[in-house]
């Protein structure tokens, strides 16, 4: 099910995000996803299990969200751990309104 809502009504500046989230079917798990970065940075593998999806899911998503660079990724010995990006920061208060709007749905 694609989410669409009227950006005004929620007052979105950044539109990619906005997009990300909003404008595809995936957009749901994408912010699961970032939910559970941002209370403990972790690896995929985490995300699978926590999130109790599958392990590919996770890592086309992680992508996406990177690609956009909304979060980093850091290599450490043979695991790669994800962390919420500078962006993602910068617009954590439009993050927590799209929240909002789907929690409201």
């Amino acid at each position: 099910m694609k989410l669409s809502y009227n950006l005004q009504i929620i007052n979105i500046k950044d539109k990619e995000l906005y997009s990300m989230l909003m404008g595809s079917d995936g957009g749901r798990t994408r912010m699961k996803i970032i939910d559970e970065i941002l209370i403990k940075p972790c690896n995929a593998n985490q995300l699978s299990k926590r999130l109790k999806l599958d392990y590919k899911t996770i890592t086309y998503h992680l992508d996406i969200i990177c690609s956009h660079r909304y979060m980093t990724r850091e290599k450490f010995e043979k695991k790669t751990y994800y962390y919420p990006g500078d962006r993602l920061i910068k617009n954590i208060e439009e993050y927590i309104d799209i929240r909002k709007q789907i929690d409201n749905e």
